[in-house]
């Protein structure tokens, strides 16, 4: 049976949990966590995964094909909503008794059970940010729970089960499914347009944010220089508003920022302010002037539940990067291999305009268009900002849900960039960087497909 509204007493009286799809990278810090925490795990998948291995060797039960008779046993079943309607397991848990919920809906059930749970919101930045903030408090020693999406070095995955009560958790607006969560301190990085199949306007997605800002009980901590952030907080109680940003009118902000460069290694070093008193300076290893505010979020976030300035400086310090977040992977004919999760016009101008100012001879843009609407709807900005590169190669828009409504297609894309070429396929893509990059570039594989299956095709 399929439950659409959270009864909190269902986690607490379900021993044994069957996971839907296991081997998800969004699945596994859910079933370390709930696994930690006593209940007994079993799960399905049809694809063999690290993750799946990870499981196994944590003694849960795993399945390799997707069965009726799997779930026989469970209290509570959570499937992702990758899983299709034709699922066999899916099928027999509408017809069972066994309530069975979305992911999403778990991840909320599993934010109450923690004091301190701690959502990173934002159009951009949420991974970045939420791996920040889990490493600083790795670090200083406070042993928090994570889940993250994408994959954090400092823990070797995407998530962890630790024993305070402090729980890290990115809050995706998609589908709204960050109303799921309850967490003491919400963060709200930027509010841009973007899934606009879903929200159709802005104002629809800034009211959103406003009653994700709600959902706090502890306080909101809002780029106070996104004017559309802080529309999403015009209403909340300003004692629980806690602004960041480079201006001077934010409760804390950055300054005194300078860069150093040592061929393609950079060091950002800046110093940050709480109520115009210097609190702590900060050394960031990874490239790229939006990663300052990044930093600030998750360096707010850690001193408003217990991080002191050393620990802040020296988590940051040792940060060096998220999976798949400008992700250098090696080399191919001397050029540089990098791989990014960029998909938005905003992301990726953000991301190329750092590549360009990395001292290489050509950056190569190498961009999966991901959803018909959004390719369709942002499609002169796509083209503007793919424009930053040298050369920019794409492959066909991957659909994910969606069909080709929009009649759009890359082509389309690929008229308004000069010199741009659409190829069919990965093999075709890192043929093409084999023949004609060189020693001294950066290629960049962009998109939150699996457009990174082309840059370790290139590697090869």
């Amino acid at each position: 049976m399929i439950l659409q509204t959270i009864d909190e007493s269902l986690l607490n009286n379900a021993r044994h949990i069957h996971f839907i799809g296991i081997g998800g990278s969004g699945m596994y810090p859910i079933v370390q966590i709930l696994h930690t925490q006593g209940h007994v795990i079993t799960g399905s998948d049809n694809n063999e995964t690290d993750t799946l291995a990870a499981e196994r060797g944590m003694g849960i039960k795993t399945f390799m094909e997707h069965r009726a008779k799997n779930i026989e046993g469970a209290d509570l079943i959570v499937y992702t909503a990758a899983i299709m309607e034709d699922n066999p397991e899916l099928i027999a848990a509408v017809e069972s008794p066994i309530p069975a919920v979305e992911r999403s809906i778990m991840l909320g059930l599993l934010s109450r059970r923690f004091d301190n749970t701690i959502g990173i919101s934002g159009t951009h930045g949420k991974t970045t940010v939420t791996s920040m903030l889990t490493q600083i408090l790795l670090d200083g020693g406070f042993d928090p729970s994570a889940v993250i999406g994408g994959k954090l070095p400092a823990i070797g995955g995407n998530g962890r089960a630790g024993k305070s009560d402090l729980f890290v958790v990115e809050a995706c607006e998609f589908v709204d499914t960050f109303l799921q969560l309850s967490p003491a301190l919400s963060v709200i990085l930027n509010v841009d347009e973007d899934h606009l199949d879903y929200f159709k306007t802005l104002e629809n997605i800034i009211k959103s944010f406003n009653a994700f800002a709600k959902l706090a009980t502890k306080g909101v901590i809002v780029n106070g220089d996104d004017p559309n952030a802080m529309k999403a907080v015009e209403d909340i109680d300003p004692r629980l508003v806690i602004t960041f940003g480079e201006s001077k009118s934010n409760r804390y902000y950055v300054d005194n920022i300078s860069a150093k460069s040592d061929g393609h290694r950079h060091q950002t070093v800046f110093d940050i302010y709480r109520d115009n008193q210097y609190l702590t300076s900060v050394a960031l290893q990874i490239p790229g002037t939006h990663n300052i505010l990044n930093a600030l979020a998750a360096a707010v976030a850690a001193h408003h539940v217990g991080a002191t300035p050393q620990q802040i400086r020296e988590g940051l310090f040792n940060f060096t990067g998220a999976g798949r977040r400008f992700e250098v992977l090696g080399t191919c004919n001397g050029a540089v291999i990098a791989d990014d999760y960029a998909h938005h016009p905003a992301e990726l101008e953000v991301t190329l305009t750092t590549a360009k100012g990395m001292n290489y001879n050509r950056v190569w843009a190498v961009f999966q268009p991901f959803t018909y609407s959004r390719t369709a709807l942002l499609l002169n900005d796509f083209a503007k900002v793919l424009q930053i590169a040298d050369r920019v190669l794409l492959t066909p828009i991957m659909g994910s849900r969606e069909k080709n409504t929009y009649n759009i297609y890359s082509s389309d894309l690929a008229e308004k960039i000069p010199g741009a070429l659409v190829l069919d396929t990965f093999e075709d893509i890192s043929n093409y960087i084999k023949e004609n990059a060189s020693e001294g570039d950066l290629v960049l594989t962009l998109g939150c497909g699996d457009i990174y299956k082309a840059a370790k095709l290139m590697l090869q």
